[in-house]
């Protein structure tokens, strides 16, 4: 995971380092080297996406970025590339916030479960019924007729059973390690809140949209509030990709691991234009643009 990028540029090399000297151990052998049961911990996993992206951002410096949005974890990286946080002061943000979810999932066992086509209505309806037998609620609006929902096990699984009566496409029970973005969380959002508090946020130069509210932030204040709320929040993306659009974005650019978002874009604003730099190869293809 990001070994390519490592290997080929020495910024990127230099960032990876830097981050090992911040976190006290080496993440970057975990990202090269595994063992994959522990980079899948999540308290690993964020800050080796983390890095991974911001990796890649530090390769590009792309300046014509008018205006960023990061899905959950990934609004940590958005934050950087708007300079409201420096990477330093991210990573240890997003390492404390992976532990203190990690540790609220083995506190308060729960799951995730993705619902394919219903609505958002109708998936607030189940999860309201489902209730009765346990936490759960909305966690990812990702895209139309895209939702996970997230809580206790038993919650879930109800809200599973009723998704498949209400006739969705697909019901999904996910490999997570907690219930992220739900009430079980709420021990996490309170041990990150006095880190909040205490790091230095500046004020974005660039407009930020945060998850809890799908619409820019740019004060500092404005910035660790969301921070704060998206531990237990749903992540509104759909939302989110439809404001970017409609305030003139035509191009959506990916940066990091993976292509889940681009699909997503896709299928939300479909008439602009969706793509994503993630290896070392796609790093050296954008520079010559």
């Amino acid at each position: 995971m990001g070994k390519d990028l490592f290997a080929e540029f020495p910024v990127a090399k230099e960032l990876y380092q830097r981050a090992d000297d911040v976190l006290g151990f080496s993440l970057s052998k975990v990202c090269f080297e595994g063992p994959e049961a522990e980079l899948k911990q999540t308290k690993n996993t964020q800050p080796a996406i983390f890095l991974h992206s911001m990796a890649v951002w530090a390769l590009l410096r792309p300046t014509d970025a008018s205006m960023v949005a990061g899905h959950s974890l990934g609004e940590y990286s958005a934050l950087v590339a708007a300079g409201a946080l420096t990477l330093e002061n991210a990573l240890t943000l997003v390492r404390l916030r992976g532990e203190l979810m990690q540790k609220a999932g083995e506190e308060n066992a729960g799951t995730m479960a993705a619902i394919v086509g219903l609505d958002t209505k109708t998936v607030g309806e189940i999860c309201c019924t489902a209730w009765k037998e346990g936490v759960v609620q909305a966690a990812n609006f990702n895209s139309p007729g895209q939702i996970v929902i997230s809580g206790s096990v038993s919650g879930v699984r109800k809200a599973m059973e009723l998704g498949k009566v209400r006739g969705a496409k697909l019901v999904k029970e996910l490999v997570v390690s907690g219930a992220f973005h739900s009430p079980l969380m709420q021990s996490a959002k309170d041990g990150l809140k006095a880190a909040l508090d205490a790091m230095n946020i500046r004020d974005a130069a660039i407009p930020v949209y945060a998850n809890v509210s799908a619409r820019p932030v740019r004060k500092a204040d404005e910035i660790r509030e969301s921070l704060f709320e998206q531990v237990t929040s749903p992540v509104r993306w759909e939302e989110t990709i439809q404001h970017m659009s409609d305030d003139g974005v035509t191009n959506f650019v990916e940066i990091g691991p993976g292509k889940v978002l681009q699909g997503l874009v896709k299928r939300i604003a479909p008439a602009a234009s969706a793509a994503g730099i993630d290896t070392a190869a796609q790093v050296a293809s954008a520079a010559k643009v």
